[in-house]
């Protein structure tokens, strides 16, 4: 009974992804015409699902360091993933000093979050 508890997501949880589900399908309706945002869509949806499961894993099992640690990269990963895509979408609309800022915020980003999972 206990394991199937933990396999059980909270209403909250329920709600977060049908908005997402909600939210891309509308976006890829009105993408339908541009593929390059109907991949971008399908792409930032999955790599969220994976974080989340990922998240999820390690909510369920810190005492395995090794598992820990290759959680920890494949979060980054995704989470950098995730960070250069939207600024790949963002920078090409701005005035190219603002488009170096968001850049530089995006690896700033990515290099804290490396520093704050492996080296700290």
């Amino acid at each position: 009974m206990a394991d199937r508890q933990r396999r059980q997501y909270s209403t909250l949880t329920k709600v977060g992804l049908g908005v997402l589900a909600c939210n891309s399908v509308l976006a890829i309706y009105n993408s339908w015409h541009d593929s390059g945002s109907v991949a971008f869509v399908l792409l930032a949806d999955a790599a969220l699902l994976l974080l989340f499961h990922c998240l999820r894993e390690s909510e369920r099992d810190q005492r395995d360091a090794g598992r820990c640690r290759n959680i920890k990269a494949t979060v980054w990963t995704l989470t950098t993933a995730l960070t250069v895509m939207f600024a790949s979408r963002v920078a090409p609309l701005m005035p190219p000093a603002v488009a170096t800022g968001v850049w530089l915020l995006a690896g700033a980003t990515a290099a804290g979050g490396f520093w704050a999972f492996f080296l700290a």
